[in-house]
């Protein structure tokens, strides 16, 4: 992309900031293959043909903006009984936690084992390769903290590059006249943050008329949450007047994630007749929004209505638009202190969305994770579980263990080796075929890689006692 030429620009007027023995397998060699990709560059005419351009940009009068402010990292939690602690200070970028919700678990020193190690240092490793069960509990510590390394790798990957927060000498230009998406309660317009060395195509969300006036607490814990693979990321505000061209009126909000669709209108593609695959659709995305949920009841919040309208949906970076998209939490105008001692603040919004999705009652499930998920949603208004008790089932469901393995003395360890195993054999078969893992690999890898047999077994209780 060639550098945009610098009209000149017209300064952003202030604005009010808001208040058996398992088989193992070594990808230490095929690891370097899920390298995350960097953020887009202006580059030389030479170097456009390894990456293409953007579109064309119509020329438009450059701006600029200010940064939406938001709390300090070190800020408390907000509690029940006001709004969230202020004033706002200063601004964090979506760059300073990239990793942020990526990283399983620290760095460990087996991360230094691999294929290439010679014989004589294996020593480091083992310590007698005559004792066969000594071995397989390295082999099996290495494997979980490869799958820790390999998922950090694909959450960065698969998040794309970071645009941070807006500062005085960004500009910015419509790269469409029409909005791109029309969610419940606002639209969304793609735009383009131009840099001296770099470009980022943002999103422009402008509430519509006459929508409910968002509470500004939840605005407000948006803005001071750390970045989530889920969570609609905030990089700043567009003041009233200042894009000229602007097809609305009033300030907008700059979000990092371009969505492409909402859940409404995935499930209106869809149609009434679900498909098989459905079911697996629909978990994948049920798991993600659980994610983002455990996030708001770590900080003592809670979203009081989950709408398919105001759930967007986008494509991960490097996947197909054919694959599972994924889902974005935005409807923060809907977020509400959680009272002390809620138990399950979640639980019937999500029984009722996993209704919703599923479709009529009557009609009877054609898979067994179909009929997995049909317990699930008559469970969840019944037993109230958090958002992190609802993620641990989705994960069962999707990938095992069955019911068949729940109860004491289940080898639940046992099988958590095995399933760890063949991940890993799988997503070396990706590396030597070329192909790159995809959102429902992350999804799986971040289970295996956190899991352990206590938190299976209370995710077994849950679906099946």
């Amino acid at each position: 992309m060639n550098s945009p030429e610098r009209p000149a620009e017209t300064p952003a007027p202030d604005v009010p900031t808001w208040s058996t023995q398992p088989t193992y397998s070594n990808l230490g060699e095929s690891r370097a293959n899920l390298l995350p990709s960097k953020a887009h560059r202006l580059r030389t005419a030479g170097s456009l043909l390894a990456d293409p351009k953007p579109p064309p940009l119509p020329k438009k009068t450059l701006i600029r903006t200010q940064s939406l402010p938001t709390y300090g990292a070190s800020s408390p939690s907000p509690t029940h009984t006001g709004q969230p602690h202020g004033p706002l200070l200063g601004s964090h970028s979506v760059d300073e936690s990239q990793e942020g919700d990526g990283q399983v678990g620290p760095a460990s020193p087996l991360a230094e084992l691999t294929f290439s190690t010679p014989d004589a240092e294996l020593g480091r490793f083992f310590q007698d390769l005559h004792n066969l069960e000594a071995v397989h509990a390295t082999l099996a510590a290495w494997q979980l903290a490869s799958l820790g390394a390999i998922h950090a790798r694909l959450h960065t990957r698969l998040a794309g590059g970071c645009p941070g927060p807006c500062r005085p000498g960004h500009s910015f230009r419509f790269l469409d006249n029409s909005h791109c998406v029309d969610s419940g309660d606002a639209l969304y317009y793609r735009v383009v943050r131009v840099d001296e060395d770099a470009w980022h195509i943002l999103a422009a969300k402008v509430p519509k008329p006459g929508a409910e006036a968002p509470d500004p607490w939840g605005l407000q814990l948006q803005a001071s949450l750390r970045p989530h693979f889920n969570i609609q990321s905030l990089c700043g505000l567009v003041p009233e007047r200042v894009l000229p061209a602007a097809p609305w009126q009033g300030p907008a909000t700059l979000v990092a994630e371009v969505p492409e669709r909402t859940v409404a209108q995935w499930l209106t593609e869809v149609g009434v007749r679900r498909p098989p695959e459905f079911a697996r659709a629909a978990a994948l995305l049920l798991l993600q929004l659980s994610a983002a949920l455990e996030r708001l009841e770590e900080r003592g919040a809670a979203s009081a209505e989950l709408r398919p309208e105001n759930l967007l949906l986008t494509t991960p970076r490097g996947c197909a638009t054919t694959g599972v998209p994924r889902l974005l939490l935005a409807d923060f105008g809907r977020v509400r202190p959680m009272p002390i001692g809620a138990l399950g603040a979640h639980a019937r919004p999500l029984g009722c969305l996993l209704r919703a999705m599923l479709g009529p009652a009557a009609t009877p499930p054609d898979t067994s994770l179909a009929a997995g998920l049909e317990h699930l949603a008559a469970q969840l208004p019944r037993l109230l579980p958090s958002a992190a008790r609802i993620r641990g089932a989705l994960q069962a469901l999707l990938w095992g263990p069955g019911p068949a393995l729940r109860g004491d003395g289940a080898p639940l360890g046992p099988w958590l080796r095995v399933r760890r195993a063949l991940l890993a054999l799988r997503l070396a078969e990706y590396a030597v075929g070329g192909e790159a893992p995809g959102l429902e690999d992350w999804l799986c890898c971040e289970y295996l890689a956190e899991a352990t047999e206590g938190s299976v077994a209370r995710a077994l209780a849950l679906l099946w006692d």
